[in-house]
């Protein structure tokens, strides 16, 4: 029983992590995504810092559920 809340609660949080993760990449072309366009400094703020801190949360949320998956199977 709890191997499969384990389980489902891994697969809700690894597609918030996955939401988050496009949802920060939405705005980047190409070139800064890759590493190009680097030349300028820029600073998160308002909901870019919340999105951005949400998923190092969901991350290590991810992280934790994987352990205690891992420990129970």
């Amino acid at each position: 029983m709890l191997k499969n809340i384990l389980t489902v609660s891994q697969i809700i949080i690894s597609l918030s992590l996955i939401f988050l993760i496009v949802l920060q990449a939405k705005g980047v072309g190409l070139g800064r995504a890759w590493g190009g366009g680097g030349e300028f400094y820029k600073s998160r703020r308002g909901v870019e810092n919340i999105i951005f801190k949400s998923t190092i949360i969901i991350a290590v949320l991810f992280l934790a559920a994987t352990i205690l998956n891992l420990s129970y199977s």
